[in-house]
């Protein structure tokens, strides 16, 4: 069976975790390792603040927080999108509002937002989907209009830019996910982006517990205590070292996975000439971090069926999200704004295809000979 999934590994991890284990023996959050990946990832991007934290959902928690929202006030977001997304905002009393996605690249559409604000609207939560960037000109400037703030879920958008811009810097918050299902990996792990300056020391606040402790250990108080709320969001140093060996093989990871990715869509472009499938698209200006291949099918059924076949054929592929404004969870905490013309249409005909660094040439062959073979006999 070819594996949806590998989580990445490129051979030098493990020397960083002994490193920090024997030699540095710091294996709690805030070590050398937390710091050399942050830091990393603060020239990588261009981010003025990087701050590690246990998971892509941490930080989303982090950003919430930061927006400083009240019970009752309103987040406009994508439905199609994992629970976290949503959870977040949930956690600190807001209303979900839910809105339609662009069917060419699953992203929220950027059309359909301004329709969706009201006087308690306080932000607008994006979601990068499978890597490629939102219309982020118009949302930012929908949200400068309408006094907004932006958070950017960029899990899956790891390097990935709009117009020249990382993904998770354009915003006031970006989040990213460093689980083992991304690019780049420590397990679980994740980091938050702080565009503006003001909102550093309450960020660090929240991450260390509710105290001033990264105060006190750059020495600008004496002791350290309890000041606000917060929580424990450091992730252990040795998932940091594990993370930092992957950072430093980017470039290879990157285009390892984009060879495959490019395999997949120049076989599969005859499919789509065809009308018989709707491959990914990458609008102008963006640039995407192969972070997942998906067709599009005809029909939930014809999807259902092809994930059969392809499970015989002996390839792992699978289904992703069911839109959030169906689900139970969903329904209580928000609605959605306006029709839903595109969302659960293309949530139910997306598969998506064995993508992970390290995929050989044979395993590619396999999948694409397999799903051309479902298409030829139907």
């Amino acid at each position: 069976m070819i594996p949806f999934n590998k989580p990445p590994y490129v051979g030098t991890e493990l020397a960083y975790v002994r490193e920090a284990v024997e030699a540095n023996r710091k294996i709690s959050g805030d070590g050398p390792f937390t710091q050399k990946a942050t830091a990393w990832l603060e020239e990588q991007t261009g981010s003025q603040k990087v701050l590690l934290t246990t998971s892509g959902t941490t930080a989303l928690e982090m950003a919430a927080l930061l927006c400083n929202l009240s019970a009752g006030d309103e987040v406009i977001l994508p439905s199609y999108t994992f629970s976290t997304t949503a959870t977040a905002f949930v956690a600190v009393g807001a209303r979900l509002v839910f809105v339609d996605i662009r069917p060419d690249t699953m992203n929220i559409d950027e059309k359909k937002i301004e329709a969706a604000i009201t006087d308690k609207t306080k932000v607008i939560a994006v979601v990068h989907y499978a890597g490629v960037s939102c219309e982020m000109d118009a949302i930012m400037d929908i949200a400068e209009r309408h006094g907004l703030l932006v958070v950017e879920d960029a899990a899956q958008g790891v390097l990935s830019s709009y117009k020249g811009r990382p993904l998770g810097t354009i915003g006031d918050f970006g989040c990213y996910s460093f689980h083992e299902t991304k690019n780049y990996s420590m397990g679980e792990g994740g980091a938050l982006l702080i565009r503006d300056p003001e909102y550093n020391e309450q960020a660090e606040i929240i991450r260390e517990k509710g105290t001033n402790r990264s105060n006190f250990l750059r020495g600008e108080v004496d002791k350290y205590t309890w000041v606000s709320y917060g929580s424990s969001c450091l992730p252990s140093d040795m998932c940091a070292a594990y993370l930092y060996g992957q950072l430093l093989e980017a470039k290879r990871v990157y285009d390892d996975r984009m060879k495959s990715w490019t395999a997949y869509y120049r076989s599969f472009c005859p499919l789509q000439e065809r009308g018989l499938v709707q491959l990914p698209v990458v609008p102008e200006g963006c640039v995407q971090n192969a972070h997942m291949f998906y067709l599009k099918c005809a029909s939930l059924e014809q999807r259902d069926v092809l994930i059969s076949f392809l499970k015989d054929k002996g390839v792992h592929a699978v289904f992703h999200y069911v839109p959030l404004h169906s689900s139970p969870a969903g329904m209580k905490y928000g609605r959605f704004d306006g029709v839903d013309a595109h969302t659960t249409a293309a949530s139910d005909c997306l598969v998506r295809l064995p993508l992970f660094f390290g995929m050989t040439d044979d395993e590619v062959s396999s999948v694409i000979s397999a799903v051309l073979d479902f298409f030829d006999r139907a």
